[in-house]
């Protein structure tokens, strides 16, 4: 079971959803802690391509590099985190809904704290994702309903 599981359906073909979320181009315009993220590797994105995202944790903003450990386009996408003292694990699903004319996007997120981040996951890394999530849910499926081409 994940720390952190959002569910929500959005009036998107999957083929729509999918092109925006793993475009990590967009991650700072849906993701509050976002501050950039760009890819790692030349060529196509798939399993095992990196992305460098720096993320606002606090007081400070902090670089991670995340890979991609799943990507299956257009239904499920995952990834996790391979340095810094929080890494996450991150699994998105994409699901047709209404012969696909909608979707439904569910995501789950765990963290693992090393060093320093043990004690930063339960003190400020949780709390922050916590009031995070409902807000970067709210305002992805208003991009992708009202916003995103």
């Amino acid at each position: 079971m994940s720390d952190f599981r959002e569910s929500f359906d959005v009036d998107r073909r999957p083929e729509d959803v999918w092109a925006y979320v793993v475009d990590p181009s967009h991650l700072p315009e849906w993701q509050q802690s976002a501050v950039s993220a760009e890819p790692l590797d030349p060529g196509p994105t798939g399993v095992g391509s990196r992305l460098r995202i720096t993320r606002h944790v606090g007081r400070r903003d902090m670089p991670m590099t995340m890979k991609y450990t799943e990507f299956d386009p257009p239904h499920a996408w995952g990834m996790e985190g391979v340095d810094g003292p929080i890494r996450g694990h991150f699994r998105g699903e994409i699901t047709p809904l209404d012969d696909g004319r909608r979707s439904r996007v569910t995501m789950d997120l765990d963290f693992e704290g090393h060093g320093i981040g043990k004690i930063l996951l339960p003190l400020v890394v949780r709390p922050q994702v916590r009031k995070e999530l409902p807000h970067n849910e709210r305002l992805l499926k208003d991009l992708l309903e009202h916003g995103a081409a």
